[in-house]
């Protein structure tokens, strides 16, 4: 046995989001508030390396196991689904900044299937691959009313200017054309809270100098403190209905990994369904080459008795047509060979065309199709209630049921009043320094408020100048018909919801007993087909005889029965390719695909396999199939 790829061979990259280094000076200025940009590492189109190492002579050789391991490594569909957990991340965190819900949804891709119907696309007990119980809800995004900010707010502002204004009265100002220099400083911290409360507290600072001798301060500063609180009272007012997106982004984050689980689910199915049609397309590929065989020898036979004089021409021209037949069963059963390698390693592959070595591959399925002699199966209400336990779109429903009845409170909310009350408080302070134009028009100036930013500041902080208010506001929306209309619609839709999980819980029931009954009569088929085929390989081996010694004038019978054995065959294979989709069917209605396949969500997520994938020394150099 050939190790070819384990854990210390994998060599991929996960999905990651980083914090590129910033800039040596601005940076640290910078990191407090969050500003740098946060990078998404490139999606990855190369292939892991154990699909290259499985090649061997040309031949690329799969196990089940094999084919498992390069879907979760390489497969798109999942690929692309796997970013749906980091999506759902990063919406949480804009919920948790007071930003909507962003819908990011990604839809489960059906997977692959065989280039035949004849290889079993369809599933035993006749429904189409898939669950069939819905898409379990998908990603549940913003309803009601709009959500507070809870990112803090900071704001800063600087404006400094020269002003001039022309007098007609300068008896005030005593100046015919007033000049102000003035500088504006604003500082301001605004916050809102999942209470429903928002504050805000604002700094403001103004230095003006004129040109005019009646100031007794010039230039002078005046400044404020400003503190202001809000809280909603009605509309906007509980934790419950401020926090409802943050909930609801959390659930939506475990909606993500269940999408993923299904995506998973759905395409390790479809490859499996294409690698053992694949194994059934050999096999048949096989039987109709032995047939060929057959009716070639059976044509050289005719051809030497007839020269002999033995046989009729008629004969030769019957056995000759046979061959041609033949021929024709053997060309389709090499186009759908090749039709299905080339389904099958493109699910198993990132690169696709694009990698030559892969596209001149020929698959060697290592793996044969066995049925076991007897079916352990529990009874029908343990499978239910497994199933219901396990199949993860049932979960996602249940999940967004929640996430429906935590955001329709946010629509009761809307429907009240909007009242709030609010109070503010303000601390005035007023300094500056001695007019050097004064002309003692009116009295001295107060030295109280001679000096410069100190003299203000402690002004300020000592709260010399205050101001007080308080109140509340009210808002009333006459009929109020958009926010009805909301709530009641969200109602409807939180019902049908309700009714779709019930839905959902009866059609799993039925699924399960499908299952069940598909796998049973797929087993029945199986050995009916076994035994259909052994007699026809008596009657071919009992009309040869005749044919042999005589007993009948031509060979019709003969050719009859090699076509008889070449069908029972096919459809001896076809009964084994079925019994594998009618399993793989059961795996998915009971909710045990993962399980059956040693496959856990942690490799799903990451794309790295842990187990080793080996490649038998006796297969390799070996022939096609």
């Amino acid at each position: 046995m050939v190790p070819v790829c384990g854990p210390a061979a994998l060599g991929q990259a996960e999905i990651t989001i980083t914090t590129p280094p910033p800039p040596p000076v601005i940076g640290p200025l910078l990191r407090p508030f969050h500003l740098e940009k946060r990078m998404v590492s490139p999606a990855r189109f190369s292939d892991s390396p154990r699909l290259e190492l499985l090649i061997r002579g040309g031949n690329l050789y799969l196990t089940a196991q094999d084919v498992i391991s390069l879907v979760l490594e390489n497969n798109l569909d999942i690929d692309i689904q796997r970013y749906g957990p980091f999506l759902a991340r990063e919406v949480q965190r804009r919920t948790e900044g007071g930003g909507y819900l962003r819908n990011v949804d990604t839809a489960v891709l059906a997977g692959p299937q065989s280039v035949s119907l004849a290889g079993v696309s369809v599933n035993a007990n006749g429904l189409a691959g898939g669950t069939g119980v819905g898409s379990g809800g998908g990603i549940v995004s913003q309803i009601g009313p709009i959500p507070p900010v809870l990112d803090p707010n900071l704001y800063a502002s600087f404006g400094l200017g020269h002003s001039t204004t022309p007098l007609t009265n300068t008896l005030l100002n005593q100046t015919s054309a007033l000049t102000n220099d003035f500088r504006q400083y604003v500082f301001q911290y605004s916050q809102q809270f999942v209470t429903g409360t928002s504050g805000s507290v604002t700094y403001f600072s103004n230095r003006s100098k004129l040109n005019s001798p009646t100031p007794l301060l010039n230039p002078s500063t005046t400044g404020y403190i400003d503190l202001t609180i809000n809280q909603n009272l009605l509309q906007g007012f509980s934790v419950a209905v401020n926090s409802r997106d943050i909930r609801v982004a959390r659930n939506n984050r475990k909606v993500s990994v269940l999408q993923l689980k299904r995506q998973v689910i759905t395409t390790v199915s479809a490859a499996l369904n294409l690698y053992w049609d694949l194994v059934s397309f050999n096999e048949s590929l096989r039987i109709t080459e032995r047939a060929v065989t057959t009716a070639e020898k059976l044509y050289q036979d005719n051809q030497n008795q007839a020269k002999l004089g033995a046989l009729a021409p008629i004969e030769v021209t019957r056995a000759a047509a046979a061959v041609s037949t033949a021929k024709g069963d053997l060309l389709i059963a090499q186009t759908n060979v090749s039709q299905q390698e080339t389904v099958l390693k493109n699910a198993l592959s990132r690169s696709g065309s694009d990698s030559t070595w892969l596209e001149e591959a020929h698959i060697i399925p290592l793996d044969h199709i066995e049925v076991p002699k007897t079916e352990d199966l529990k009874p029908a209400p343990e499978l239910i209630k497994e199933a219901v336990e396990n199949r993860p779109e049932l979960e996602q429903t249940r999940i967004n049921l929640e996430s429906n009845r935590i955001l329709i409170r946010g629509d009761q909310n809307g429907l009240l009043p909007s009242l709030s009350a609010f109070a503010e408080l303000t601390n005035n302070g007023l300094s500056g320094a001695v007019n050097p134009l004064y002309n003692n028009c009116c009295g001295a100036a107060d030295a109280y408020f001679i000096g410069g930013y100190g003299n203000l500041s402690s002004q300020l902080l000592r709260r010399n100048f205050p101001n007080y208010s308080a109140g509340f506001s009210l808002s009333i929306p006459f009929r109020n018909r958009a926010a009805q209309a909301d709530y009641a619609t969200d109602q409807l839709q939180l019902r049908q919801t309700e009714l779709q999980l019930k839905r959902a819980l009866n059609q799993v029931s039925v699924e399960v007993k499908n299952a069940v009954i598909g796998l049973q009569q797929a087993r029945a088929r199986y050995e009916t087909a076994v035994n259909t085929r052994a007699l026809a390989e008596q009657s071919l081996e009992a009309e040869q005889n005749r044919f042999k010694y005589g007993a009948v004038p031509d060979a019709t019978l003969v050719i009859q029965a090699q076509k008889d054995l070449a069908t029972d065959q096919s459809l001896e294979v076809q009964a084994m390719a079925n019994y594998t989709h009618a399993k793989i069917a059961f795996d998915e209605a009971v909710g045990r695909t993962l399980d059956a396949n040693h496959i856990t969500m942690t490799e799903a997520v990451s794309g790295r396999v842990a187990r080793e994938s080996v490649v038998p020394e006796s297969v390799i150099g070996g022939s096609r199939r």
